[in-house]
């Protein structure tokens, strides 16, 4: 006779075992207590961040102006993230034009609000919203970002290991809930990009949307739209924009998250499967949202834009896809998809994006084609968010 198992106590022990590994190997990548710290970025990246020659840099070490660099294997001269900052902030006290290499918000910009949303699982979601995250932060703004995700991969990316690091809460729902909520200023944490902070997300998000039935049936006219938005006024002025990456399905925290959100970027992978998804999520999304409007909440946004991601050049059904999508949405499809690469990935499974990965570790071409796809799309991104303030 067969015995059958307990689902319950199977996947229990498979959440132990697994975590168990997921502990043993962090500890392998990143020694206990430790904190994932940045590369150093050679003189020629750091020229590139900043636009200028590498012997303009050069130039100003020998002068003494500005931080010095370490110097590394060959005579390579290595800048930290917090030197790249500093060195715009020497430069934008000598450059011609406001906002040169300080490009974030002036007096009366407002803050941006970017939230990165797909009903799909696997659409590069997480990966577009750590990239343009980070490349913002080393393009000189003062960046937010927020995991709303239950699954935390963002935190992950970012060296927080939800089950270990947020045993006491940490996230979001803290500054969210209906009951005693804290300062969002609270659960800001630091990352090790100078520039970027994070609000790291877990399991305990998904309460916010076990609360808030009994919240609406209680409190009737509370308006749960605007608890990310009320939470993101506090600390306002100490960000240029803020990033969300938000969960894979359109529940309350997806809600809130659009009706705080400046700007909407909705990743797509060009596959029938995935774009069919990507209708059903638009249906749903029109329609809650046309509700949340009618109610009061803001709507309004700066942009909207679809980004092709996971994209193979070669491949032909995926370029009909493509050629579809523009067909249809015309300019609010982004001119630069982000290729499928095997850098990308390969990253990934250190937990580390491509900002953060040694170019030595890849094929120069492998590491090269990756970089400039996601260059071009974070840079089109930026064009929007300088567009939104009134810059071209």
């Amino acid at each position: 006779m067969q015995v059958k198992e307990r689902i319950d106590r199977l996947v229990g022990d498979h959440a132990a075992r697994l975590s168990e590994r997921l502990m043993a190997h962090r500890a392998q990548l990143f020694p206990p207590n430790a904190r994932k710290e940045l590369r150093r970025f050679t003189s020629g990246e750091v020229a590139a961040l900043l636009g200028v020659k590498d012997a303009y840099l050069r130039k100003l070490s020998l002068e003494g102006r500005g931080p010095q660099p370490e110097t590394g294997p060959g005579g390579r001269r290595l800048y930290r993230s917090d030197d790249i900052m500093e060195l715009r902030t020497l430069l934008e006290k000598r450059a011609k034009a406001p906002g040169t290499y300080l490009p974030g918000r002036r007096e009366g910009d407002h803050l941006q609000v970017i939230t990165v949303i797909n009903f799909k699982g696997g659409s590069g979601k997480t990966t577009t919203a750590a990239h343009l995250a980070q490349k913002l932060a080393l393009d000189g703004y003062r960046v937010l970002a927020i995991d709303l995700d239950p699954q935390a991969s963002l935190s992950a990316l970012h060296g927080f290991q939800p089950e270990f690091d947020l045993l006491d809460g940490g996230t979001l729902y803290d500054a969210i809930r209906y009951e005693d909520p804290l300062p969002l200023s609270s659960v800001v944490q630091k990352t090790y990009f100078t520039g970027l902070d994070i609000v790291p997300g877990n399991l305990e998000l998904m309460e916010f949307e076990h609360d808030t039935p009994r919240a609406l049936s209680v409190r009737g006219g509370n308006l749960f739209f605007t608890r990310i938005s009320d939470a993101l006024a506090e600390i306002e002025s100490d960000y240029d924009l803020v990033v969300i990456d938000c969960p894979p399905q359109l529940g309350f925290l997806t809600m809130s998250a659009l009706s705080a959100a400046t700007a909407v970027l909705v990743t797509v992978h060009p596959q029938m499967l995935d774009v069919m998804s990507m209708c059903q999520f638009l249906l749903m999304t029109s329609n809650l949202l046309g509700v949340v409007a009618d109610a009061g909440g803001d709507m309004s946004y700066d942009w909207m834009r679809y980004l092709v991601t996971r994209y193979e050049p070669g491949d032909g059904p995926q370029n009909q896809m493509v050629s579809f999508m523009r067909s249809l949405f015309g300019d609010h499809v982004l001119n630069h998809p982000v290729l499928k690469s095997t850098g990308i990935s390969d990253a990934g499974l250190t937990k580390q994006t491509l900002y953060e990965v040694e170019k030595s570790d890849f094929t120069r071409s492998t590491y090269e084609r990756a970089m400039e796809s996601l260059n071009a799309v974070n840079k089109e991104i930026e064009g929007l968010i300088q567009t939104a303030w009134g810059r071209t």
